[in-house]
């Protein structure tokens, strides 16, 4: 294979490696109220389901940045890829709320690896000066993982059975673990004298603990809001695949702009990003606050998907920047924090969501939307980049 080649494959692998992980993360939300009508479980039971898949998903994070050390990028990606195939596949044929929850719980576990190894193989293959744009080229399989996701997901539940859309994932887990032999296996450049150093210099670095609690924040505010934006549309008397056709509009904004933001960031600062994406985040939970209809919920999801391409892309390109000596840590610690303040958000608003109140849901994303921008924001401004790693 020639240097070309090699250069331009891997790009199109990790997008693919993107697309069927968020395709299985958002696959579930449209059909929740499907699956808790045929698992004969209230909402909630179904909600706390998807809230382990989030819980592991993040909780698996640090671990998996520790084996990708040890065995390699690519290695670590077939191995969780393969898992995942299975974990998916048998959710497929849950007969209860439990069982739902502990293969999804698996599922989210393995795919927790894809998309942090895609982001550390970024961080130790481009120059620092490229890499929010590669972190925005990912973004193309996020957006069409996320759209299809989101349509299909509600479509099968609707007119089929939403036991198809998990099956769809493993097969599609399956022949990316194949696909990935070809992809070429960057050098082991992290050494540790064991597997708690990452660790410590992570808990020691302020800007890298800094960089975790915004996730933790982002990942309450905006897959929390996206988590429940399609039951909350549909509990205003729509159908499961209109309501997942309106969060589509997510992926597609995620889409168009991850391309804009793309070319902003060669002369725009983060911190400037970060904010712009932040008043989205704001404006789109405060906007569905006020109403669930299919209009609003529309622009509201094109906000979100604003504040995903502008805010979160931007933070992720600053954790494979803050901590280089221990990057495949910081950035599966970034994702894993990211999704457990999904998950905790989850939990915590379940009893809301069963009982339709939407208006405090997103009323809360709102303000807690507001010290997230305004924190991420100054501390991205006020951060110098290490030695070592140099930027524009």
């Amino acid at each position: 294979m020639t240097a070309l080649a090699t250069r331009e494959r891997s790009p199109r692998l990790l997008q693919y490696i993107s697309f069927v992980s968020t395709l299985d993360r958002f696959s579930m939300p449209p059909m929740l109220i499907a699956m808790a009508r045929d698992l004969g479980a209230p909402l909630s039971a179904v909600v706390n389901a998807a809230g382990v898949y989030f819980l592991l998903y993040g909780l698996m994070q640090p671990l998996w940045g520790m084996v990708s050390d040890r065995l390699g990028l690519v290695r670590t990606m077939r191995i969780a890829l393969l898992l995942a195939a299975v974990c998916s596949t048998a959710a497929a044929f849950a007969e209860s709320a439990l069982s739902l929850g502990v293969a999804r719980g698996l599922a989210g576990a393995c795919f927790s690896a894809a998309v942090p190894a895609s982001l550390i193989y970024i961080g130790d293959t481009v120059p620092a000066h490229r890499r929010q744009r590669e972190v925005t080229g990912l973004m193309t399989g996020v957006a069409l993982g996320t759209a299809i996701a989101s349509t299909g997901a509600g479509a099968l539940a609707q007119f089929a059975s939403w036991r198809i859309a998990f099956v769809l994932t493993g097969v599609i887990s399956l022949l990316l673990v194949f696909a990935l032999g070809r992809l070429p296996q960057p050098a082991l450049v992290r050494a540790h004298a064991s597997l708690l150093a990452p660790l410590v210099a992570v808990a020691r670095s302020g800007p890298t603990r800094l960089v975790l609690v915004l996730a933790f924040v982002e990942g309450a505010v905006l897959l929390g809001s996206l988590t429940l934006l399609p039951p909350a549309v549909e509990a205003a008397g729509v159908s499961a695949s209109v309501a997942g056709a309106v969060t589509a509009v997510y992926g597609v904004a995620v889409l168009g702009f991850a391309r804009v933001v793309g070319v902003l960031s060669r002369r725009t600062h983060a911190s400037r990003l970060i904010a712009l994406g932040a008043l989205a985040a704001a404006a789109a939970c405060g906007l569905t606050a006020l109403s669930r209809s299919p209009g609003m919920a529309l622009v509201a999801a094109g906000l979100l998907g604003l504040a995903w391409a502008s805010m979160h892309s931007s933070l992720q390109t600053w954790a494979t920047e803050v901590l280089p000596e221990a990057r495949a840590t910081v950035v599966s610690a970034f994702a894993g924090a990211l999704f457990l303040g999904s998950a905790v958000a989850a939990v915590l608003v379940g009893g809301l969501a069963e009982s339709h109140r939407y208006t405090e849901i997103f009323g809360l994303a709102a303000a807690l939307a507001v010290p997230l921008g305004l924190f991420a924001t100054l501390g991205r401004k006020r951060w110098i980049r290490p030695e070592g790693e140099p930027g524009r």
